[in-house]
């Protein structure tokens, strides 16, 4: 309080000063009645003293009332403004993360055996071991955390940081879905991130792709960003976008990575699996291989579509290549009508063919997305498939979990899982 009225008092002489300086105020009493002195008034034939008094009386007092009301409206001002900037510092501030459990681990893998014996003294490949191909898990367990946590998956060319810090600053999934109390494992998959540990040898090169990749996540056509797109346009934003990409570390396997994150649902037990993009396939291949995948959030799937033998769609062509399905046996897809499914795509997609095979790839994933969800339903299963747009959201790039409206896609998933009663409290003890 006393700092406040401090700087209210300061802020009085500044504005007192700042009046005084354009010449508002009339100066000083002292400086006005030697002016007089040297410069007296002069009194016209018939004009009486009390007219004169009264008349320069009624000046001081309208200069008074004048500096006064200037003083007045500043201050008004003043007050607004601090009061708005307040509101602004309540709104943004988050309450405090209340994590009962957080730690890492490694899961799945396997281990190479090298023959012959180990010298420590002459040290050889010989005898030795490596522990790779795992998958690297980083969990946080909220207070009172609901029955079914969920497990991120990211997409190519990313890992665990696509649910953290998004690239504008702000909360990502990671700590939007603690506040909400799921517990969350954001996980790095076999051979990327922190589970770089490769079994098998890969050659990395450093290539200038970033261009590319600002057109394939639909950001926009490179140097120009989409109208209305829902992604910071600073420098900083699209710095920290670029910088979240990091390579394979070894050959991409899809069987060592669903056996990776099958076996982190062995050690966890039942969950909600959240994939991405190039995950989005293995997710479905993963709930049929380990049936406490409950259920999956799929954003923007993008390869990966499995149908029962007989029922596989045709190819579908585009500008940056044809998409394909894959035939499993039909005793396998059905495992995939026992749990529910929501699937989401974002803005930007054509709705019909386009020589830009950055857009393009999407409309034909968006195509095989229709076709799988119907051939699951048709089966019994309960898959739902939502086009942003066409719920009225518009403006959303590749990661709409990590536009500027990601609270509002956040609240979306949400919904749905309350209504597939995926979001129950702890049970009572």
């Amino acid at each position: 309080m006393e700092d406040a009225a401090g700087r209210d008092g300061a802020g009085c002489q500044g504005g007192e000063a700042a009046l005084a300086q354009s010449g508002l105020t009339g100066g000083s009493a002292h400086g006005r009645n030697a002016n007089r002195m040297k410069n007296p008034v002069k009194q016209k034939p018939g004009e009486s003293k009390l007219r004169l008094s009264d008349s320069r009386s009624g000046a001081n007092s309208w200069s008074t009332k004048h500096r006064k009301f200037f003083i007045v409206l500043w201050l008004i001002a003043t007050l607004l403004v601090t009061s708005a900037s307040a509101q602004e510092n309540k709104r943004s501030r988050q309450e405090p993360l209340r994590i009962q459990e957080q730690g890492s681990f490694a899961v799945g893998g396997t281990v190479i055996n090298n023959p012959g014996k180990f010298d420590p003294y002459r040290p050889t490949p010989d005898g030795q071991t490596l522990h790779g191909d795992h998958a690297y898990v980083f969990y946080q367990l909220p207070v009172k955390a609901r029955q079914l946590p969920l497990v991120m998956w990211h997409g190519f060319g990313q890992f665990s940081k696509t649910w953290e810090t998004i690239p504008d600053g702000r909360e990502g999934y990671q700590n939007i879905f603690l506040r909400r109390r799921f517990g969350v494992y954001v996980i790095d998959q076999p051979r990327r991130g922190d589970a770089g540990r490769s079994t098998l040898p890969m050659a990395i090169t450093s290539t200038p792709d970033e261009q590319l990749w600002f057109g394939t996540f639909r950001l926009g056509i490179w140097p120009d960003f989409f109208p209305g797109v829902q992604f910071s346009q600073g420098p900083e934003a699209l710095n920290q976008y670029f910088r979240s990409m990091t390579p394979n570390t070894g050959p991409l396997d899809g069987d060592v990575m669903i056996r990776a994150v099958a076996s982190l649902f062995d050690k966890i037990g039942p969950g909600i699996l959240v994939t991405h993009s190039h995950s989005g396939g293995f997710g479905w291949q993963t709930a049929m291989k380990n049936q406490n995948v409950r259920a999956i959030v799929s954003y923007e799937p993008g390869s990966g579509f499995v149908f029962p033998e007989g029922e596989v769609p045709a190819p579908i062509p585009s500008s940056a290549g044809p998409l394909e399905a894959l035939e499993i046996p039909k005793a396998e897809f059905m495992l995939l009508t026992k749990i529910p499914i929501v699937i989401y795509y974002g803005d930007f997609i054509p709705a019909t063919p386009t020589t830009n095979p950055g857009q393009d790839q999407w409309r034909i994933r968006l195509e095989m997305a229709r076709k799988w969800r119907d051939a699951v339903n048709k089966h019994g299963g309960d898959v739902t498939l939502v086009h942003l747009p066409e719920v009225g959201i518009q403006g959303n790039t590749h990661f709409p979990f990590s536009d500027l409206n990601n609270l509002q896609i956040a609240e979306l998933m949400s919904t749905w899982l309350h209504k597939k009663g995926l979001d129950k409290d702890p049970k009572r003890k």
